[in-house]
């Protein structure tokens, strides 16, 4: 069984189509890169999967199931967006967080913390937007969910801190879990990819096995999808 599909799904603002008939299907164990241009659908489809947004058309399906309680337990989802409450320390969400999700290990986010260099007594608000997005990527993580969706996990933070991030999801997923990994910085994360989405004006152009595009086109997926997009 499928840890996530989506069949004929759709998105209509008043007359914008933001996603049409999209069709994908997500396995067990796989790390994938969804990949598009600003405006490509992305977050969209990100925030359908997980119900944020009504479907126009068509449905998803997690573990075979409609979508609602029981996919929101065993997905862990990072917003692309900040969220956290900027007046609340960083002890307080983890509180928080360990007091609401069941899957929430807390030594394993003291440990990210520590190895990130986040102090538990700083409030939110007087920490830089790169920390933040590393509390809050650390958050994710440290639920032991079957499926983790980061929405440009990497955006706010400095190239030396984005290898750690990604040896941070590498290591932290549970076993049998997958990773769907939205993103523009394409070079930055195609080394841990075992599947890759290309999205296109709300459009699923391209979906494949990473290795087998790279030798099929003689090239990385970064230039792959320079060539799709002209960039």
């Amino acid at each position: 069984m499928e840890l996530l599909e989506t069949r004929n799904l759709g998105k209509m603002y008043d007359k914008f189509v933001a996603l049409k008939d999209v069709n994908i299907k997500i396995q067990p164990n796989k790390i994938v890169g969804l990949l598009g241009k600003n405006g490509s659908g992305k977050t969209t489809l990100i925030k359908l999967v997980n119900d944020l947004l009504t479907p126009s058309s068509g449905e998803v399906l997690v573990k075979g199931e409609k979508i609602g309680i029981n996919s929101k337990k065993i997905i862990s989802y990072l917003p692309e967006r900040a969220y956290l409450d900027k007046s609340w320390k960083v002890k307080d969400v983890l509180k928080f967080f360990w007091e609401f999700y069941e899957d929430f290990d807390q030594d394993k986010a003291l440990k990210l913390l520590n190895d990130l260099q986040l102090d538990e007594d700083i409030q939110i608000g007087k920490m830089s937007k790169g920390m933040q997005e590393k509390l809050q990527l650390i958050l994710v993580m440290s639920r032991r969910a079957d499926l983790y969706i980061l929405d440009e996990p990497l955006g706010g933070v400095d190239p030396a801190t984005r290898d750690y991030i990604l040896d941070t999801i590498l290591s932290n997923f549970k076993e049998g879990s997958s990773v769907i990994i939205s993103t523009h910085l394409i070079a930055d994360i195609e080394r841990v990819l075992d599947e890759v989405i290309f999205i296109d004006k709300g459009e699923i152009i391209l979906c494949e096995d990473a290795d087998k595009l790279r030798k099929k086109e003689n090239a990385s997926i970064d230039e792959v999808f320079r060539r799709k997009f002209k960039c």
